[in-house]
């Protein structure tokens, strides 16, 4: 229950006081109250603002308090969001894999299991990378081969080179670097030449500085590399020696200590085209010989022989037409002292172009290649036509139909025409 306060009670009084005669006197009264009511008024109006501050003031306190409340949970998701999203270390996997059926003239035709090759990214915050692709293949008596295609940690130096350390893929020439992936590749085999033991180095183990820059109105990108080197393989036909093949696969260790220096340097003049040129030298020894007849003698005082390699490479992007070729010439100088001296100088190249073209409005797409690919060794050289009809069921799943009319030294495999289907799929 409340009690009447002080504006109760000089009302009552007002009240009594308008009741009685008006005199002189309660003439006086009347104004002494009247100023007390005026005042009570301005008292009572000063107590219902400040009130009214007061409520204001609570409601803000609270609406403050909920805001403060909200505000410390948005912060946190903000933070957990931002450190999902950019933290100091980012893993990733991506990779390909193929699996498919291969008929051939003198062979038999067999499902492949093909390759499984899954790439791995690791970055620490935007400085460095360690970057790796393991392949697994199962061979034809069914075993399974591990090969580490290549593992490098890359520095980010800034927008315009990159530092780069380990076994990486070969930088001349486009294929090895860019197109070798089965889900990439067009055809479902790689050009004669520019596959293992061909024309094109596929991988070197040492250090690369790569990355682009500005040149007038034009892009451009480079790579340059210093690496162990090829090493030579020898092959005995029970009177002599023949180089049988460069084996520039990546190794772990430089056994002739020779090191090799190349590079590629590209232009961008337009959107859609790119035009670059390869080159590397060196030196490179014989390490290994192959030999069918058991008679081959023991390699003794081999001496390291001259390696340069020189390419041209380019591709033009119109719409969903693509048109690529690239031409690599491996050369390999004599020797003088040595089991294989008599090995004279010998040289791989081989060249290819290919046109690719996606039906409009359908996920069917043409391809044609034709490559030439000259080798020391009659039984390799191989010149070849290849039509492909692919379809596309996502841009990283796609279906090959591939023939391969293939002209070598009849009774080779180089002379063998070929049928693959493919099914490739990137991640």
């Amino acid at each position: 229950m409340k009690h009447p306060g002080k504006f109760t009670r000089h009302a009552l009084a007002i009240a009594i006081a308008l009741a009685m005669p008006m005199t002189a006197s309660a003439d006086a009264a009347y104004d002494a109250l009247k100023k007390q009511v005026e005042q009570m008024q301005k008292q009572l109006e000063q107590m219902q603002d400040a009130l009214q501050k007061q409520e204001t003031k609570v409601k803000q306190v609270e609406e403050n308090t909920i805001t403060r409340s909200e505000g410390k949970a948005l912060e946190t998701a903000v933070n957990e969001a931002s450190e999902w999203k950019d933290p100091n270390t980012l893993v990733h996997m991506s990779g390909f894999a193929s699996v498919g059926y291969v008929d051939g003239d003198n062979q038999d035709g067999s499902f492949v299991a093909g390759n499984f090759s899954p790439i791995f990214h690791f970055q620490y915050k935007d400085m460095f990378m360690l970057e790796s692709e393991i392949e697994f293949e199962v061979l034809d008596d069914g075993e399974t081969n591990v090969e580490l295609e290549y593992m490098t940690i890359d520095w980010f130096v800034n927008d315009y080179v990159a530092l780069v350390g380990g076994k990486f893929l070969s930088p001349i020439g486009q294929f090895r670097q860019n197109m070798h992936p089965s889900w990439i590749n067009k055809m479902a085999s790689a050009p004669p030449g520019f596959g293992h033991d061909g024309a094109a180095p596929t991988s070197e183990t040492g250090v690369q500085a790569r990355g682009g820059f500005p040149l007038g109105n034009m892009r451009t990108s480079y790579a340059v590399y210093a690496g162990n080197g090829p090493e030579l393989v020898a092959e005995w036909d029970g009177s002599g020696f023949e180089l049988d093949g460069i084996d520039a696969n990546g190794k772990g260790a430089d056994r002739d200590g020779k090191k090799v220096w190349g590079g590629r340097f590209a232009l961008l003049p337009m959107p859609g085209l790119e035009i670059g040129v390869s080159a590397a030298t060196g030196k490179a020894t014989v390490t290994s010989i192959e030999d069918d007849t058991g008679t081959a003698p023991l390699l003794v005082n081999e001496q390291a022989r001259d390696y340069d390699v020189l390419g041209f490479d380019g591709v033009w992007h119109y719409k969903s037409f693509v048109l690529r070729g690239e031409y690599v010439k491996s050369e390999i100088g004599n020797a003088t002292t040595g089991n294989t001296a008599n090995a004279a100088s010998s040289e791989w190249k081989s060249w290819y172009t290919q046109g690719s073209y996606q039906l409009p409005g359908t996920r069917y797409e043409g391809v044609i290649r034709y490559t030439d690919f000259d080798s020391p060794s009659d039984n390799k050289d191989q010149e070849q036509w290849a039509i492909g009809l692919n379809y596309l069921f996502a841009n990283n799943v796609i279906g090959k139909l591939t023939y391969e009319s293939n002209d070598g030294k009849t009774g080779t495999r180089a002379d063998d025409d070929k049928w693959y289907f493919q099914l490739a799929y990137g991640f």
